[in-house]
C-alpha cells in the first residue's frame, strides 16, 4: 500500500471504530465488553463469489477484506481443477464476518462448505472431524482444512498439504 492516495472503503473504516473512541458526558468509567460479533450487515456485500453452484468456501485471513491475492489465486487454480470458478462460490472471511452455520444456511444455502482455518466450532456446529474428511450433515457436505497458506508455495510440506486437499475434494465433488 505504497500509493499516497489510498484511501479504504467506507465500511471498513466504519468496521474499524465500531465502538466509541470518547466517551460523552458523565457516564461511570466501567469496562466495556465488546459485543459478540454478529451477522454482516445487509448493507454491502459480505461474501466473493455469486454462489451460483451453493459452495460456500469459508476463510480467516487477517489482513484482507475477503482474500489475499495468492490465496485468491491458489483457490482459483482448485476450483478450476474441479470444474469450478469464482462465479460457482460464496467465499467468506470468517475473521471479518464471523458468521455461524445457521446465517449461512439461511443466506447462501449451501450444499458444500469448505472451511479453511476456521474449526466448526468457531460456526457453531455440533460437530467436529479431522482435516480433509469428508462429512455429511443436514443434507449438506463440510470439509475442514489448515488455512490457506499453508497451501502456499512449494515447500514438501505444503505440497503434501495440496495433495490432501485435492483428494477430499476428488471425493466431495465425484471428479
Amino acid at each position: 500500500m505504497s500509493d499516497p492516495n489510498f484511501q479504504l472503503p467506507d465500511f471498513l473504516i466504519a468496521d474499524l471504530y465500531k465502538h466509541s473512541i470518547v466517551m460523552a458526558g458523565d457516564e461511570p468509567k466501567t469496562e466495556r465488553k465488546p459485543p459478540a460479533k454478529t451477522a454482516p450487515a445487509v448493507d454491502r456485500q459480505w461474501f466473493l463469489g455469486s454462489n451460483l453452484r451453493k459452495i460456500t468456501l469459508l476463510v480467516s485471513e487477517k489482513e484482507a477484506v475477503y482474500l489475499q491475492d495468492d490465496s485468491l489465486q491458489f483457490l482459483s487454480n482448485i476450483l478450476g481443477a474441479c470444474k469450478l470458478n469464482l462465479g460457482d462460490v460464496a467465499i467468506v472471511n470468517h475473521y471479518n464476518d464471523a458468521v455461524d452455520y445457521h446465517f449461512i444456511k439461511e443466506k447462501l444455502a449451501p450444499t458444500s462448505l469448505l472451511l479453511f482455518g476456521v474449526t466448526a466450532e468457531e460456526v457453531q456446529l455440533p460437530f467436529t472431524v479431522p482435516y480433509y474428511q469428508v462429512q455429511k450433515y443436514d443434507d449438506r457436505q463440510f470439509l475442514l482444512a489448515p488455512a490457506l497458506n499453508t497451501m502456499l508455495g512449494e515447500s514438501q510440506e505444503a505440497r503434501l498439504e495440496k495433495s490432501k486437499l485435492w483428494l477430499s475434494l476428488k471425493k466431495m465433488f465425484n471428479i
